[in-house]
């Protein structure tokens, strides 16, 4: 028997029986009556986890953009996967704290420091590089974690994010079957997991092909932005030869290698046909129109809602979820 069962007796929510217990004037005597009825007919009894969570519950849930060199809302994908989440976890009855990183006053306190001031209930942690100790230590702490893209290991924690090994795949298997059999990957900076796994997965799935892995066509560049991506278009070019087919670990990054192409006089995807990943909305609107590897953001967003709110109000167990990524198919790749 625990606070959620209750709820589901009561058909009412956690919050709602949460607050019953703590008193608060703004249940209708009518629930109250029947969730204490409830309460005294199964002899339940807050655990001392449960009526320390219960006493400290603000209604609060912790937005984090991890590392000393984060995403932060410029990045669309990321944008819309915070939206979804909002969305869902408004529904749950909770609001959003940010917390930055930013602070020039050492006074301001780590994460975990200001997660209990503020009496946070759990925390969205999305993935950035260079990923500082203080995301570790709140990992590691009592207060529930759900980490987007960035892989949390703590007893009250756990991650979402789409299959990366299985979208280059996925991107590989389509151009084989195009007719393509030269093949070039641009990637974020060679620190990101994610890119490096997005990489293993092209580099994996070429050799399962049959395909040389030409590394004079893979470069690196020091972000997942569009900038990047034109530099690294901007070297492979300059350095004699381009491929056939092009995947990029982002679709900002696809955009910024098609302007390269373009300056320098190739067609795409007469002379090089690309594939980003992701979906961003900008896809429709670039000229050819980008073909692209989805991730299904919205729903990233709302497991991650779900599951950080069974964390908070049960004992879940920590656990993962990949989310299956989809191949979407527009002009940039040629069919």
């Amino acid at each position: 028997m625990n606070i959620k069962t209750i709820a589901e007796l009561a058909g009412v929510s956690v919050s709602t029986v949460s607050k019953i217990l703590n008193n608060y004037s703004d249940i209708s005597d009518e629930t109250k009556s029947r969730v204490l009825q409830i309460i005294r007919d199964t002899g339940y009894v807050p655990t001392k986890s449960a009526k320390l969570q219960e006493r400290s519950s603000s209604g609060l849930i912790g937005v984090i953009f991890a590392g000393r060199q984060n995403i932060d809302f410029s990045h669309p994908f990321f944008a819309e996967v915070l939206s979804s989440f909002k969305r869902q976890i408004g529904f749950l009855g909770y609001d959003l704290l940010f917390l930055t990183n930013e602070s020039p006053d050492s006074s301001h306190g780590d994460y975990l420091t200001r997660c209990r001031q503020y009496q946070i209930d759990g925390c969205l942690i999305i993935s950035g590089q260079d990923v500082e100790p203080a995301i570790n230590e709140l990992d590691r702490s009592e207060i529930a974690c759900m980490g987007i893209d960035i892989e949390l290991q703590g007893k009250r924690s756990g991650y979402i994010m789409s299959d990366n090994y299985k979208m280059s795949y996925k991107a590989v298997e389509h151009f084989y079957l195009l007719g393509y059999r030269e093949f070039g990957y641009i990637g974020s900076t060679m620190e990101s997991k994610i890119s490096n796994l997005r990489e293993k997965g092209y580099t994996d799935a070429l050799e399962g092909f049959g395909l040389i892995v030409n590394k004079s066509w893979f470069v690196n560049g020091d972000s997942f932005y569009e900038e990047s991506g034109y530099q690294a278009m901007k070297a492979m070019i300059q350095a004699g030869s381009v491929p056939q087919a092009l995947f990029a670990a982002s679709d900002l990054l696809a955009i910024g290698a098609m302007q390269a192409l373009k300056e320098h006089h190739y067609q795409i995807p007469q002379d090089v046909a690309i594939m980003g990943c992701d979906d961003i909305e900008a896809c429709k609107y670039t000229s050819p129109s980008l073909s692209t590897v989805r991730q299904n953001k919205d729903k990233i967003g709302k497991l991650a809602a779900a599951l950080l709110y069974d964390f908070i109000h049960t004992e879940a167990e920590t656990g993962s979820i990949m989310v299956e990524p989809e191949i979407v198919v527009r002009e940039s790749c040629g069919g």
